[in-house]
């Protein structure tokens, strides 16, 4: 890993939307070098440590309460694992904070299993996850779900993570082009959520990142109105973060907000950091671990309308 230091600029804020009565999506930014996770100074503007930052949105389903639960519980367990056994770790090499990473989605998938297992008001409930994970010159992303992260370059934004939906999987057999895709009526149908099943397969990529980058992390209510070139261009227009997020949501709730919607937005900065180059493979990258699962289990989870549920099909 570099010594010469790397700055991450990061905000976040989510919003109830203009349709649901109450959110239930949840986020989180922690600087896990020095053990900090909130929205103060001290983690909007931070110079990456030897523990690394993670990012994360969770969008959380079922109806009642049980979505807020859900994505509470990810959002903490994530953090709670990566505070005790990454930090733990005697060695930071990228191999085993990606592990870590994966493994805290993994724990956070059984805890809220249990807790439904155990409060049988809350079955059915879940959560989607994006999780990233920043270290060196590089993000390692776990993904379990259809909230989505982007990478923002030179003025155009990159889809990092692949929706585990049915939409995704027939686009991706041909069968429907990404246009035809975003109008369905079955666009709500992802395949896995942290919850539902016991077990679950963490979608686990890679991404190095350059001086001047932006990662976006968002939840469906946010990707769902408002177009990846859109996103490009708002991220890309110099504003404060603050002020960026805050533009991101009023634009999904001028089209509507008919979901929660949650952004997250870091900048990328610093000598650490080398300068983007022609032919750089950017996008959809599968992080290979000794031991890796990143494919899907084909379980239809509908997200519906209020109130969100979760149900199998078939």
């Amino acid at each position: 890993m570099t010594s010469d230091p790397i700055r991450v600029s990061v905000f976040a804020k989510t919003d109830v939307g203009r349709t649901r009565d109450h959110n239930e999506d949840c986020f989180i930014m922690a600087d896990l070098s020095r053990n900090n996770a909130s929205l103060q100074p001290d983690v909007r503007e931070h110079d990456l440590g030897p523990k690394g930052t993670l990012l994360m949105v969770a969008d959380g389903m079922g109806g009642a309460a049980s979505g807020e639960v859900a994505s509470d519980m990810a959002t903490k367990t994530v953090l709670g694992h990566l505070s005790t056994e990454w930090m733990n770790d005697a060695e930071s090499t990228p191999q085993q904070f990606a592990y870590r990473l994966k493994e805290a989605v993994e724990k956070a998938n059984q805890a809220i299993h249990q807790y439904a297992k155990d409060h049988p008001e809350n079955r059915g409930m879940g959560t989607t996850t994006t999780a990233v994970g920043i270290l060196g010159g590089h993000v390692y992303l776990s993904q379990v779900g259809d909230s989505r992260a982007y990478l923002v370059r030179g003025g155009a934004a990159i889809q990092l993570t692949k929706d585990q939906s049915l939409m995704q999987r027939l686009v991706d057999a041909g069968e429907l082009t990404e246009e035809e895709a975003e109008k369905s009526e079955r666009r709500n149908i992802i395949l896995q959520a942290l919850g539902p099943d016991p077990k679950v397969r963490v979608d686990l990529t890679h991404q190095d990142v350059r001086k001047g980058d932006a990662v976006v992390l968002c939840s469906d209510g946010l990707s769902g109105q408002v177009k990846k070139d859109e996103i490009a261009r708002i991220v890309s227009s110099g504003k404060d973060l603050v002020e960026i997020c805050s533009e991101l949501i009023e634009l999904a709730n001028q089209r509507g907000g008919p979901d929660n919607i949650t952004v997250i937005v870091a900048r990328f900065s610093g000598a650490g950091l080398g300068d983007a180059g022609d032919g750089e493979s950017v996008g959809h990258q599968v992080y290979p671990l000794l031991d890796p699962e990143s494919t899907t289990q084909p379980v239809p989870i509908y997200k519906g309308d209020p109130p969100k549920r979760s149900s199998s099909a078939g």
